[in-house]
């Protein structure tokens, strides 16, 4: 999974092709329960490009985006937001899978 270096990349990524945000942080427990089933989460779904978000290093971007709760996702496409997985719980593979599978 890609990391994201700056404000500037994030903005030229949502803007062109299909991608997933996933905001994390490294001391969030939910968030490494996540880390093992990830890989396989992104060859199924091989049509989006993942992209982990620091939500330390961004925390400005995750205010303007209300990410308030980690682990999140929120999906783009060409500049459009598809659909946003956002909230503090745990999430299982299943969910994962079920809201990437819903994306328009």
């Amino acid at each position: 999974m890609k990391k994201l270096e700056s404000i500037e990349q994030f903005s030229q990524l949502k803007e062109s092709g299909k991608h997933i945000f996933l905001f994390s942080a490294n001391w969030c427990p939910d968030c490494r329960f996540i880390d093992p089933f990830l890989p396989e989460v992104e060859s199924k779904f091989q049509e989006y490009t993942f992209i982990y978000v620091d939500r330390d290093e961004f925390i400005d971007l995750c205010v303007e985006l209300d990410i308030f709760g980690i682990p999140s996702f929120i999906a783009y496409e060409n500049g459009q937001e598809t659909g946003r997985f956002v909230s503090k719980d745990r999430k299982t593979q299943e969910e994962i899978e079920n809201f990437v599978s819903q994306l328009a």
